[in-house]
């Protein structure tokens, strides 16, 4: 049986689950004095999260992190289910699934390392930023050409929406 272009999943997707360092960001952490660990995010993944949120297309975060930082930013974004702290993936996205009655097969996940792998098993559309370790790659069904937090969130929602005829024509000024 031949396997599916990530192209024939992307009218089907509902809901979009993304993890944050190495994703919605590059994966660097900058320390300061106090310990407080600074992350920076693409505004144009910022854009494209705020568009599919306006667009009632789920929308969810799970990641091992836990900076409070993170969560307000993606907040303003309007998105409101953000798991933090998720040490154990597969919880988290069971209890997602529960929560808003999703299916797998109607699921984008992007992750870029080792602790994404359980969850991108059990998904309908693993995907994952160029710069992703090889473990996560092999599962992917697409890799976007673009690295964690330079833009590959906005390029799998625009692939999604353009498909779904809901990219064109929505201005937001609302996103940063």
């Amino acid at each position: 049986m031949e396997e599916k272009s990530y192209k024939e999943y992307l009218e089907h997707i509902t809901t979009f689950i993304f993890d944050v360092d190495g994703v919605l960001t590059d994966g660097s952490v900058t320390v300061t004095t106090t310990g407080e660990m600074l992350r920076t995010m693409h505004i144009k993944d910022g854009y494209a999260l705020k568009t599919a949120v306006d667009k009632g297309f789920n929308v969810c975060i799970i990641s091992g992190g836990s900076n409070e930082g993170v969560r307000i930013r993606l907040q303003g974004l309007g998105i409101t289910d953000i798991y933090l702290g998720a040490h154990n993936k597969i919880e988290q996205l069971q209890d997602y699934f529960e929560k808003k009655n999703i299916t797998s097969e109607n699921v984008l996940y992007m992750g870029d390392d080792i602790p994404d792998y359980p969850v991108m098993q059990l998904i309908g559309l693993p995907c994952c930023p160029q710069d992703a370790v090889p473990e996560i790659k092999n599962i992917s069904k697409y890799i976007s050409h673009k690295k964690g937090g330079k833009g590959a969130v906005r390029d799998v929602i625009e692939q999604v929406l353009k498909v779904q005829n809901n990219w064109s024509g929505h201005f937001s000024a609302n996103y940063d």
